[in-house]
């Protein structure tokens, strides 16, 4: 039996990557893939949407929601280390659309449409799940669960020494969803940082003379170059693909039921998640957060994913 999926993301490096893992998946059918601002522009985050879906071709197209601005986005984005277009400078053209609908407006349809069916993995800012939640007070209860990349619960961020990225750009939005009603699982850095991965998974990716192989092999040597020219490392994360196997693979994870909060101001702490970890805590627990995973068969699982979407393009 598949689960169905939106996926709401900010292409960057590793949604595509991401994406051309879920939309190949047997165990998923993704009804809706959503823009969010975040690596990139509103706009160019939708124009990446469409270009990774144009190039990837699934045999079974989702809806694409379009991105507008955070009500309070920073000034800092992702293109350090994903290029100006997100997608390590590949400029990809992509055909102009003739009928644009909102990401928030996609969620709430398909959500609408089959209640307590739709898993929602947020692998940007959440700015459109909250603003989906915010037009439509009932959705929270309706959503299946949310799957969100995002945080720290060791409080070491990648933005700023306390906040990751995702929760940083749009804080305001990320409280809004932490304190809904929504059935929530958190997959942070914490747990996305275990899986590095290496050249040899670079070399691996499917060849050029498929769809998927020919997409990956034009962006991904851009990021494993970025973290190796600004952090020094011999290894990179792929954030958002972990945060997709804890989807179609949690029992590759550990987790505990954990009270989660977004500080939203502060100059040191704007985007950092605070988890009541006393042992008498009064707060009540609102959602599992993911601690460790088995790193070296979520690093197989990805690549035997990834040749399975290089089979079928």
């Amino acid at each position: 039996m598949t689960r169905k999926v939106i996926i709401d993301c900010d292409p960057g490096i590793d949604d595509a990557v991401a994406l051309t893992l879920a939309l190949f998946d047997p165990q998923l059918e993704v009804l809706a893939v959503t823009a969010s601002a975040g690596n990139v522009s509103a706009e160019q985050a939708s124009r990446n949407v469409q270009a990774i879906i144009e190039r990837l071709d699934p045999p079974r197209l989702p809806r694409v929601g379009t991105a507008t601005a955070a009500d309070d986005q920073p000034y800092e984005d992702g293109r350090r280390m994903n290029g100006e277009d997100g997608l390590g400078n590949a400029g990809f053209a992509v055909s102009r659309l003739h009928h644009q609908h909102l990401s928030e407006k996609v969620i709430c349809d398909a959500v609408r449409a089959a209640p307590n069916e739709i898993t929602i993995l947020c692998l940007g800012p959440l700015t459109n799940v909250a603003r989906a939640f915010q037009r439509d007070p009932d959705l929270p209860r309706m959503v299946h669960r949310l799957i969100i990349m995002g945080g720290s619960f060791t409080a070491v961020g990648n933005v700023t020494p306390v906040a990751e990225f995702n929760i940083y750009y749009d804080p305001l939005s990320a409280q809004c969803v932490f304190r809904s009603a929504a059935t929530k699982t958190l997959v942070p850095l914490d747990v996305t940082r275990q899986v590095a991965l290496t050249l040899d998974f670079v070399e691996a990716l499917p060849p050029e003379t498929t769809r998927a192989g020919l997409l990956l092999r034009r962006i991904v040597p851009f990021l494993f170059r970025s973290f190796h020219q600004t952090m020094g490392q011999e290894s990179f994360y792929l954030h958002d693909t972990v945060a997709l196997l804890a989807a179609t693979q949690p029992e590759l994870f550990e987790s505990r039921e954990m009270a989660g909060e977004v500080e939203t101001a502060g100059h040191l702490t704007r985007g950092m998640t605070v988890f009541d970890r006393r042992p008498l805590s009064p707060s009540r627990p609102n959602m599992e957060v993911m601690t460790a995973v088995r790193a070296d068969a979520a690093a197989e699982t990805l690549l035997r994913g990834l040749e399975r979407s290089g089979l079928q393009t």
